[in-house]
């Protein structure tokens, strides 16, 4: 299983580096997703940030404009040449890596990771979790925004892979892979309050979810 699951996470990451011009797309074309953006400003974002998964930097500028820092990290180099390209401020730093591998070199006072989430198997999310928890200063929060269970209409869903997962095509045709798990905002509350997490997950914008977690205390 371990292997196939890597043959899916490559696929993933290739489709994200051969699609990162159409990448932005769906924010032009979706009412939805606009909404989305806006809510952002509701969201506890403060001092030092480490933004997972930043894609072309669709929230980075939000980010930057409320903190101390950003270190925004993304596997794919095509998508950080537009996400530069976008976020002017001095306060960002773009780091190109693995997320399934890279360790932070620091703590921040806030981890954040938008449609992100929903790529990340099952089997790993408590690795990811702890990752997580790791990256973060005492008294920081984790917070985070993807697709709700009502997100799974918009996708081509595939069966009998090594974790759940969809189709996504590409406008030259190629046809990719991805893992994308639809987290129901109930379950992921269970499951991280299990791993010793304080999470509130509502929704958001209609079909999506906003979570703001806090990890399990480090024994004193």
């Amino acid at each position: 299983m371990g292997s196939d699951e890597d043959a899916l996470l490559a696929e993933q990451m290739a489709y994200y580096r051969a699609g990162a011009a159409q990448y932005d797309r769906p924010y032009a074309e979706r009412e939805d997703l606009r909404e989305l953006l806006a809510t952002a400003d509701d969201l506890p974002i403060a001092g030092d940030v480490l933004e997972l998964a930043c894609g072309t930097g669709r929230w980075t500028p939000m980010l930057a404009a409320r903190a101390r820092s950003v270190t925004a990290v993304d596997a794919s180099a095509e998508v950080l040449a537009l996400a530069r390209a976008r976020t002017k401020s001095p306060g960002v730093r773009f780091v190109q890596a693995d997320l399934f591998e890279w360790q932070p070199p620091r703590r921040y006072d806030t981890v954040f990771f938008a449609f992100w989430l929903s790529h990340v198997p099952p089997a790993r999310l408590p690795g990811f979790w702890s990752a997580v928890g790791a990256a973060l200063a005492p008294g920081g929060r984790a917070v985070f925004i993807d697709d709700g269970p009502a997100g799974a209409a918009r996708e081509e869903v595939l069966a009998d892979q090594p974790a759940p997962a969809a189709v996504r095509r590409l406008d030259d045709g190629s046809r990719y892979r991805i893992v994308k798990v639809f987290h129901d905002a109930r379950t992921l509350t269970d499951d991280l309050t299990a791993l010793g997490w304080s999470v509130r997950v509502r929704p958001a914008a209609g079909n999506f979810i906003v979570g703001i977690a806090e990890p399990p205390a480090v024994p004193g």
